[in-house]
């Protein structure tokens, strides 16, 4: 029997309430596979945060905390 949450749009179900052929999160999703990691994005992402890190200690040079 489903029950309606104040929380949430649709019915909420019990756990044991799906049978024996497939877990409680499995509702049909269709799973995106995951797609190859971008080196340039991730090669720009690590060298703005060396970039930042940089500027961050040249702030702190001048400023005489370093």
């Amino acid at each position: 029997m489903a029950a309606m949450s104040d929380e949430h749009d649709g019915p909420v179900h019990a756990a044991d309430d799906h049978g024996l052929d497939h877990g409680h999160d499995d509702h049909g999703h269709d799973e995106e596979p995951l797609g190859p990691i971008d080196v340039e994005k991730w090669a720009a992402g690590v060298g703005g945060v060396l970039i930042a890190v940089f500027v961050a200690a040249c702030f702190a040079f001048s400023t005489g905390q370093l």
